[in-house]
């Protein structure tokens, strides 16, 4: 059973013919910049098991590493580093067509975590955008 995902516009779609290595919710202020979340869930997948069609575009955000992202719609989808994560390739969890599939298992990079972030789960919760039901 294949894993698929898209960015937000269609353009770029993305499959995986085995399941993620691990799926980490990420706090570095990297990924929180490159992203505009407080917070990325990265799904790692084997290089070698995904097909990717349609133009991305990508940058080296650091030293190590490459982001890239949707020419079209701009949506944020993958992470590739040689030397941090060799022939592992980061996908962005939020793009998989089913994200409830994989749960995250770990937070990484939390000493970068904001603080109020701890506090997410006592914050008031709404079922749709308040004032929009």
């Amino acid at each position: 059973m294949p894993i698929t995902g898209r960015c937000h516009c269609g353009a770029v779609t993305w499959r995986a013919s085995e399941e993620p290595q691990r799926h980490s919710l990420c706090h570095c202020e990297d990924c929180r910049r490159w992203s505009g979340a407080p917070v990325v869930g990265w799904a790692a997948f084997y290089e070698n098991v995904v097909t990717i069609e349609g133009e991305t575009r990508g940058y080296q955000s650091s030293p190590a590493a490459t982001r890239e992202f949707c020419a079209r719609c701009g949506t944020g989808l993958f992470y590739r580093s040689a030397t941090l994560l060799p022939g592992i390739l980061d996908i962005q969890s939020g793009t998989m067509d089913d994200p409830e599939a994989f749960p995250p298992s770990a937070q990484v990079m939390v000493r970068h975590r904001l603080g109020w972030a701890r506090e997410m789960d006592k914050l008031p919760a709404f079922e749709s955008y308040p004032g929009m039901d």
